[in-house]
């Protein structure tokens, strides 16, 4: 069984790894191999390893927002503006910046890299056209007509002919022409649109040009006579508009065109006879207003484009049928994480490898951990509130503010994958679900025999599960309606042996029920405010709640008092669970941080601080060595126990310093200074580094040697950087008592003497810790003259005594 394997060990150390968000709109741009992607931040840019999902860097701004970026065709620049009006120019992969410059006297909104990989193409708000060398990071050409924002454009050329081109687009409607050989503009197309340009691309010669605006239509150009040769209604209010070369629904590679807007899907169109040739499916349709904003291709991928969506979504999608399937779903962007919890099919260990995810959206969010390739939930019509799963993962149920539930059921399918399908729809309640509970005994043959609701309508619903059918379940009869709080119910949890429910609200109490009846049992009284989280522990008769009063509290279920008080966040406990076979709890609050505390003792284990927002959502791996966080900030992190690998590793240390020690005692016993030195200093013991120095120093009077023995000395004059580092931190310190003085000044005239001045400036922070030294070896060299002033005058004493004494001796 898996409890058998989980462990009562008090965990104390987590290492984390995250998931976090990469895009927040504005632009991106993928590599040619598809293995690196380039997204907007905010003001920063996040370097993404596609295929993984897993982030490689993240480059600082310019504190200003970035407006457009993108990667070069051959994958060695990455080239980023902002509204600061700078163009910064990196090397890839180590994302160095090669250079950075003024590029338009207004923000660049559009930009495009030619296919060799050379020029770059840039439009800004103020209407004017550039061109720049990728490499060199000069001008080029400058071009200015448009009346308005340019808002598309797309650089033509390829290595070896003479024909460079610049197609662009602005919110004036027109659509201009540049030849860059001619450093003019060819030709002027200002009676296709009326209004924004928004997509621009050339066929794979060069003689046609597709230009696709918000009027819904996209216009076919003649690049040899500049005339228009047709308009194609789409129906969409594009974004945008390019060929699709390679793709094997086309005959040749210029008869199929992409365009996505306002519809938020991807369409295909026969360029030769101007029908849609794609066909919408259900599944790329979401109950959100989304629309497509943007389209990366390269004609060498065949088959695949990624269709990036308004909801920071990406898309790899597959254009081989007409039903563009999608092959994965990545998310740049999940947005506030409300509730979480492992879903999905277990192994062995009771692992399962999907999180579903509450996201202050009506979808939820099925994500596979490995690959972070999302599925999405499609029901509920307003946000998804809270979320609780089965203990085999198989049943997922969800609540939100359209007052209904819904059960969602796991289907397997034929590659060892599946999906939840929605299962049943539960009908009744007056206002926003707050908490759900499903039962907890299910095995993979059956399924849960009831699911509790709470809600804003301050009742608790029992509702009983039908057998299922191959159709969803619509029930709106509860199995009992029990009125429970005076405020909103924040949280339901059912008890381990599905005897009892409890219940968490806005009203400052806690109350357990049977869930045969619905009868309460129990009312916990203690918070000062609202309760925001409620869990049942599975292995002792104990409940813990979360409050807004800060506090995490154990209750005892035989007869409902508080048995322990954990204080310790500085914002509301949003969510609680247990650990660790019921010895530990964990603890999320508005503060940020994910407490873990020791039930015993009462004492806090350790704070886990990953997070800059409110930590909304906490679940535990089965297994019990992870735990999951997710918060406002839309990151989600895995805090694994290493609390047994800790604490061999300490153990190790420990043993390996006693052996040090031992041999350093041996060194000075034998007398092998150089050896005992060297060992003190890696060791970092200071004491014990000022004794050996002060025997050395007291004992040997080599002739040549300023601490007193050549040995020493050499020792000290073949140090690294690094130990340098350390001895003058302890001269440093040695110079402050008088003392312990004569044996810093005489090390640290030993090391001037040794090293020049150029490598004593090249260690680490040495301009602070020799202007720590100055005053002290001032004060030290005054004190010392003010002794030799004295023994002038104890001299001169000396004198007249003895002159007297012969005096008198010679009266005598």
């Amino acid at each position: 069984m898996i409890i058998n394997r989980l462990s009562a060990t008090i965990k104390t150390d987590f290492a984390h790894t995250a998931i976090e968000p990469f895009f927040t709109g504005s632009s991106a741009s993928i590599s040619r191999d598809r293995d690196v992607l380039a997204t907007a931040f905010g003001e920063e840019v996040v370097i993404t390893d596609f295929q993984t999902g897993r982030r490689i860097q993240k480059i600082k701004g310019d504190t200003e927002l970035v407006t457009t970026l993108a990667i070069s065709p051959d994958g060695q620049y990455l080239v980023v503006c902002s509204r600061s009006f700078t163009i910064r120019i990196y090397s890839l992969p180590d994302c160095e910046l090669l250079t950075s410059f003024k590029g338009h006297d207004s923000p660049v909104t559009v930009m495009d890299i030619d296919k060799t990989s050379t020029l770059v193409a840039t439009g800004a708000a103020d209407g004017s056209v550039k061109v720049w060398d990728l490499q060199g990071g000069y001008n080029t050409h400058s071009f200015r007509g448009h009346e308005g924002v340019v808002s598309a454009i797309k650089i033509y050329g390829l290595q070896g002919e003479t024909r460079w081109q610049v197609a662009s687009g602005a919110d004036d409607t027109h659509v201009r022409v540049w030849d860059l050989v001619k450093r003019k503009c060819v030709a002027v197309f200002n009676e296709g649109h009326v209004s924004v340009v928004r997509g621009l691309d050339f066929n794979k010669d060069g003689s046609i040009l597709i230009s696709g605006g918000r009027d819904k239509v996209v216009n076919v150009w003649n690049l040899k006579k500049y005339g228009l040769i047709k308009t194609i209604l789409v129906f969409d209010e594009l974004e945008v508009a390019g060929f699709l070369s390679g793709a094997s629904l086309s005959k040749n590679s210029d008869d199929i065109i992409y365009t996505g807007g306002e519809k938020g899907v991807l369409q295909l169109w026969s360029l030769e006879s101007g029908q849609e040739i794609s066909s919408l499916d259900r599944h790329l349709k979401t109950s959100e207003d989304v629309s497509v904003s943007q389209v990366l291709y390269f004609p060498s991928w065949d088959d695949t484009v990624i269709t990036i969506l308004s909801d920071q979504t990406l898309l790899e999608q597959s254009v081989s049928s007409s039903n563009l399937p999608i092959i994965r779903r990545l998310s740049g962007n999940n947005g506030e994480i409300i509730d979480l919890a492992y879903v999905g099919p277990q192994n062995e260990l009771g692992i399962s490898k999907y999180l579903a995810l509450a996201t202050n959206s009506p979808d939820i969010r099925v994500l596979e951990i490995e690959s972070q390739s999302t599925t999405i939930l499609e029901g509920h019509t307003d946000i998804v509130i809270c979320i609780d799963a089965s203990i085999d993962g198989l049943w997922l149920a969800s609540g939100g503010k359209d007052n209904v539930a819904r059960l969602w059921r796991w289907t397997s399918s034929n590659n060892n994958s599946g999906s939840f399908n929605l299962w049943a729809t539960f009908k009744g309640h007056a206002e926003s679900i707050g908490g759900i509970g499903l039962a907890r005994s299910v095995t993979s043959t059956s399924y849960p025999r009831f699911l509790i609701t709470g809600s804003q309508d301050l009742t608790v619903k029992k509702w009983s599960l039908p057998t299922p059918t191959s159709e969803v379940l619509e029930i709106s009869r509860a199995t009992f309606t029990k009125k429970a709080h005076d405020k909103d119910i924040n949280a339901i949890d059912v008890a381990p042996n599905d005897e009892f429910f409890a219940s968490a609200s806005q009203d400052r109490t806690i109350k357990v029920y049977s869930t045969e009846d619905g009868e309460t049992v129990g009312i916990l009284r203690g918070h000062k405010r609202g309760v925001w989280s409620v869990k049942f522990s599975i292995y002792d008769k104990l409940l813990v709640s979360g409050s807004g009063d800060k506090t995490v509290k154990v209750w005892n279920l035989r007869d409902y008092t508080c048995v322990k008080t954990f204080e310790g966040h500085t914002n509301s406990v949003l969510k609680v669970s247990f650990l660790s076979l019921g010895n530990q709890i964990a603890s999320a609050g508005g503060d940020g941080l994910v407490k873990v505390w020791d039930i015993k003792s009462a004492e806090c284990n350790a704070t886990l601080d990953n997070h800059e927002d409110k930590v909304w959502s906490l679940t535990t791996r089965r297994d019990d060595r992870v735990i999951v966080s997710g918060g406002g900030d839309s990151v989600i992190t895995f805090w694994e126990d290493v609390t047994e690998e800790v604490q061999e590793q300490r153990a190790l240390e420990r043993e390996e310093l006693i052996e040090k020690e031992q041999e350093l005692s041996n060194h000075i016993v034998r007398h092998e200074w150089k050896n005992a030195i060297l060992l003190a200093m890696s060791l970092d013991h200071p004491h014990r580094l000022l004794s050996l120095f002060v025997t050395v120093m007291a004992e040997n009077h080599e002739e040549g040697s300023v601490v007193g023995l050549k040995e020493v000395d050499a020792v000290l004059s073949s140090l690294t950087k690094d130990q340098l580092q350390v001895l003058f931190k302890r001269i440093r310190d040695w110079n402050t008592n008088a003392r312990t003085s004569p044996v810093a000044q005489r090390l640290l005239h030993t090391i001037l003497l040794a090293y020049p001045p150029e490598t004593i400036l090249e260690i680490e922070d040495i301009r602070r810790t020799l202007g720590a030294l100055l005053p002290y070896s001032e004060r030290h060299y005054n004190r010392v003259n003010e002794l030799l002033e004295d023994s002038f005058i104890v001299d001169f004493t000396l004198r007249q005594m003895d002159e007297i004494l012969v005096a008198k001796m010679e009266d005598l």
